[in-house]
């Protein structure tokens, strides 16, 4: 699975205008299943990222976790994580999960999540949506369980 992570003070996430979910301070999560990824892959992700230190201590370092600080997470489906540009201009998408493999997967991930303790806000899976966020530092972090 692939993940983009950024920490936020706040973000959101609607479809046709109406908020399907919010939070304060944690992590926006872009999340993609690829086409060989099974639910252990999901709850490797999960725990990395509930465990993973990029947010502030008392000091000023990257030295907590999401769990740490009881921070949120926004979870998004993202399928143009598994973008191939290695030929021509137009992005390829075949190594993505096929699309309900890519949802169960998805709603796993946040699932596991959850299991790890964090609160967890989520998108609509294939829905055309708007996410709005500020990103905090800025962090911006990615993750391949493939990698």
């Amino acid at each position: 699975m692939r993940a983009l992570l950024q920490r936020v003070s706040r973000a959101s996430v609607s479809v046709e205008g109406a908020v399907l979910g919010e939070i304060g301070p944690g992590l926006m999560i872009l999340v993609c299943a690829m086409e060989d990824d099974d639910e252990e892959a999901a709850r490797r992700l999960a725990a990395k990222i509930a465990k993973l230190r990029i947010f502030k201590d008392e000091a000023g370092k990257m030295n907590l976790s999401l769990r740490d600080t009881q921070g949120s997470a926004l979870v998004v489906s993202q399928f143009t994580l598994a973008a191939d540009t290695a030929r021509g201009n137009r992005p390829g998408f075949s190594s993505a999960a096929a699309p309900a493999e890519g949802e169960r997967l998805y709603e796993r991930f946040a699932g596991f999540l959850q299991d790890e303790g964090i609160a967890v806000a989520t998108g609509r899976f294939g829905a055309d949506m708007q996410v709005a966020l500020v990103n905090d530092g800025p962090v911006t972090i990615w993750i391949d369980t493939a990698a």
